[in-house]
């Protein structure tokens, strides 16, 4: 480990190698979700497919002991801003920079400008993140035309045209008939609807979690029936059509209480929270602190460790980063006028790294629920390290000291409280295909 001042380790970039001569990395902790395995041992690939490791000579030889290697973070959430507001971010800039954070795959929300709703901008896009070069880039399609909550899109030619799946985002369905109707669409489809349980009415344009530290700072409130109410209504409607639902970005205990109900009751529910959740609460607000203005909003303490305590025994199935970089100006007026949303790929990584350093998560558990499981959900091939499987790698030093500053984010955005920490561990070298 580095002494506190010692300078930070140049960020890591995504490795570009010969295309035939193949890398071997020899004495490495492999963490397989897929087949359960926690072992030292090595790991070899060759033409982007990992290949066995005693299979002949290769091109690079790396050492990686002392090191960890996963296959590459699958991140159920992250917006690279292009198209639409590309003074954010464009998918070039944020897919690289999630790259080199370890992140290999993205699933891009439907809420671009112009909205994902049609076939032909499912392909702009996929244009886009082509000629981008950075992490193979996933696009849920929109829910309704426009996400405005009526209208339903044309589900079955968003599959066609590779949608892993649907959503509204932050908009309400018009009503439940509407939605009940998505989902049976859906359904019909084999189709996951992702949803973000926050019903609008309840949030009334609030700011922050409904509790102590609004009220002392006058800050528009948001109560936990807000995604409590919309959990009950989807699950409701899920018992009824029996349609696949992915609750994302949960942030509170009650709504952990809903989701341990619909499991246990088998159904086809899933879900993620972001990192940041895990480790932040509504008092990281004090201050008016507009880095800490997120949506659904940072909750109490009590909520945070239901969280954690639900990801730990995997009850809450991956840890995304709910990326959202903005530009300076978005976060300097007071801030209920602020832009919700935190930079956050390049600490998605890092943060859940934490989790196991403090004992909440064993490598193995990290591996599954940055890539198995978010894999699993998008219906992606699953995340191995078995010859055969695709060379999406993250090779990790789990000891790597380090401190975040705006030289060390790799995003446009700069939109974190989390500037200024210390970190323990982080991709060193990271390999997509």
């Amino acid at each position: 480990m580095t002494p506190p001042d010692a300078p930070v380790a140049p960020t890591p970039r995504p490795s570009r190698l010969p295309p035939h001569g193949g890398t071997l990395i020899r004495n490495v902790r492999r963490l397989d979700p897929s087949s359960g395995s926690d072992s030292i041992g090595d790991v070899a690939f060759r033409d982007g497919v990992i290949v066995d490791a005693a299979g002949g000579d290769f091109a690079e030889v790396i050492d990686g002991s002392g090191h960890w290697l996963l296959p590459g973070v699958v991140d159920l959430c992250a917006r690279t801003r292009e198209p639409g507001a590309t003074q954010k971010g464009t998918m070039r800039s944020e897919t690289h920079a999630a790259l080199a954070a370890g992140i290999t795959a993205i699933c891009l929300p439907p809420d671009t400008r112009p909205v994902i709703d049609s076939t032909a901008m499912v392909n702009r896009v996929n244009r886009i993140a082509k000629a981008a070069a950075g992490t193979y880039v996933h696009m849920l399609g929109a829910l309704t035309k426009g996400l405005d909550g009526e209208a339903l899109a044309e589900i079955s030619a968003l599959k066609a045209a590779g949608c892993v799946g649907v959503s509204n985002g932050l908009t309400p369905m018009a009503s439940a008939l509407v939605a009940r109707r998505a989902l049976e669409y859906a359904a019909s489809l084999g189709m996951t609807v992702h949803v973000v349980p926050l019903d609008a009415a309840l949030a009334n344009n609030g700011c922050a979690h409904e509790g102590a530290v609004a009220t002392r700072l006058g800050l528009a409130p948001i109560p936990v029936a807000a995604e409590a109410v919309a959990m009950r209504q989807w699950i409701s409607l899920v018992e009824d059509t029996g349609a696949r639902i992915h609750f994302g970005r949960l942030s509170s205990a009650r709504g952990v209480e809903l989701l341990a109900s619909a499991k246990r009751r088998g159904l086809p529910v899933t879900a993620d929270v972001a990192a940041h959740q895990l480790f932040l609460s509504e008092h990281d607000l004090e201050g008016f602190n507009a880095m800490a203005h997120v949506l659904p909003p940072l909750r109490a303490r009590a909520d945070r460790d239901a969280l954690r305590a639900a990801v730990g025994s995997g009850l809450i199935d991956a840890i995304c980063s709910d990326h959202q970089p903005h530009e300076v100006d978005a976060k300097t007026n007071p801030l209920p006028l602020t832009e919700p949303g935190i930079s956050a790929v390049d600490t998605l990584l890092p943060l859940s790294l934490r989790l196991v350093h403090d004992g909440l998560l064993s490598p193995l558990a990290l591996a599954e629920r940055l890539s198995a499981a978010s894999s699993r959900i998008l219906g992606l091939p699953a995340a191995s390290l078995a010859p055969g499987a695709k060379a999406d790698l993250c090779l990790v030093d789990p000891t790597n000291d380090w401190r975040l500053t705006p030289a060390t984010i790799n995003s446009v955005g700069r939109n974190t409280p989390f500037i200024g920490e210390r970190f323990e561990g982080r991709a060193v070298r990271v390999w997509r295909g």
